[in-house]
C-alpha cells in the first residue's frame, strides 16, 4: 500500500451546470488521484455525458451509473458513496476522500492536502475551507477541526474504523465522521489556507431559506447536538440573514424533534462525545 496515494468518490445527481468545472479542476491537479469514482445517482441531464468525456481523457476517472429514482435525500447520497467505495478497482491507496461535484479549487489543492497527512501521522481527516460563491473567502471560521463533507479526505485506516458514513436521512453524516474520528484518537483539521469555491447554495434542494434553516435545526438534533450548545449557537447567529427569523427557524426545527424525543441513528457513545466537545468549547 502507498500511504500517500489517494482515491476519491463523488456522488452526483443532475450536476450538469457544475460538474464540468470540478472535472477540469481535477484534471489540472499537479498530484492526481490513483482513481476517481463518480457515481451518477440517476442523473437525467447531461452529467453522465460530461463525465464520460472526461474519462476518455483520464484513465483514473470512472463513471458508475445508478438507476433513476424519485427525489433526493442525504441517505441516498451516502448509499451512492458506499457504492463508489465498493466499485474501486485500485486497492493500494492510503487516503480516501469524498468530493462534491460542484466545486472549484486550485491546481495544487490535493498536493498540499496530501502533504498535511505526510507531515502529521496522527491526522485522520482533513480538508479545505468550502466557501459559497459570493461569500467572503478570507473569513476564517472559529471551528477549525470539523471538515465539510464536500471535501473530506481520510487516512485509510481512519475511514475503515469509522465503517464509512452513517446514512442519516436528516443529513450531518460529515459532522458525525469528524467527531467519531476524534473519539477514536485521530486528529481532524480544517486547512484554512486551502479555499474551495462552492458553486451553488448548499443543500439548495431542501427548499427556501427558512425551510433550509429549519432543516438545519432538525439535522442538529439528529446529529446529537447538546440543547444548550444549540440554543447559544442560534442566539449567536441572530444577525445572519434573514435576521432573527432565520435563527428562530433553526432553533424551532431542533426543538420540534427534541420535544417528540425523535430517535437518532447516531450511536449513544458518539452523541456523548459530541456533547462533551461542545460543552468544552462553551466553557473554554
Amino acid at each position: 500500500m502507498n500511504p500517500l496515494s489517494y482515491v476519491l468518490i463523488t456522488a452526483v445527481r443532475d450536476e450538469e451546470a457544475t460538474i464540468g468545472v470540478t472535472l477540469d479542476c481535477m484534471m489540472a491537479q499537479s498530484r492526481p488521484p490513483a482513481e476517481w469514482v463518480i457515481v451518477s445517482d440517476g442523473s437525467t441531464d447531461g452529467t453522465d455525458a460530461l463525465v464520460q468525456a472526461a474519462a476518455r481523457k483520464c484513465f483514473w476517472i470512472k463513471l458508475v451509473q445508478l438507476p433513476a429514482r424519485p427525489g433526493r435525500s442525504f441517505a441516498a447520497m451516502v448509499r451512492a458513496i458506499n457504492t463508489g467505495v465498493e466499485r474501486l478497482e485500485y486497492r493500494g491507496y492510503g487516503l480516501i476522500g469524498l468530493l462534491d461535484g460542484d466545486l472549484r479549487f486550485q491546481p495544487d489543492y490535493f498536493a498540499k492536502l496530501v502533504a498535511e497527512f505526510e507531515s502529521n501521522s496522527s491526522l485522520g481527516l482533513a480538508g479545505g475551507m468550502v466557501v459559497d460563491v459570493g461569500h467572503d473567502r478570507s473569513a476564517i471560521p472559529r471551528n477549525r477541526i470539523d471538515v465539510p463533507g464536500a471535501v473530506q479526505l481520510f487516512r485509510r485506516d481512519c475511514y475503515e474504523k469509522l465503517n464509512g458514513y452513517l446514512p442519516i436521512p436528516e443529513g450531518g453524516f460529515d459532522t458525525i465522521a469528524c467527531a467519531h474520528a476524534r473519539m477514536l484518537g485521530y486528529e481532524t483539521k480544517l486547512v484554512t489556507s486551502l479555499v474551495v469555491d462552492h458553486l451553488k447554495p448548499r443543500n439548495s434542494s431542501t427548499g427556501g431559506t427558512l425551510r433550509r434553516k429549519w432543516q438545519l435545526g432538525v439535522r442538529d438534533y439528529a446529529v446529537g447536538y447538546h440543547p444548550i450548545f444549540e440554543t447559544i449557537k442560534c442566539l449567536s447567529r441572530i444577525q445572519e440573514q434573514p435576521v432573527l427569523i432565520g435563527s428562530a427557524a433553526r432553533w424551532l426545527g431542533y426543538l420540534s424533534r427534541g420535544l417528540r424525543r425523535a430517535p437518532r441513528m447516531v450511536p449513544d457513545n458518539v452523541v456523548a462525545h459530541i456533547r462533551r466537545e461542545q460543552m468544552s468549547r462553551l466553557l473554554g
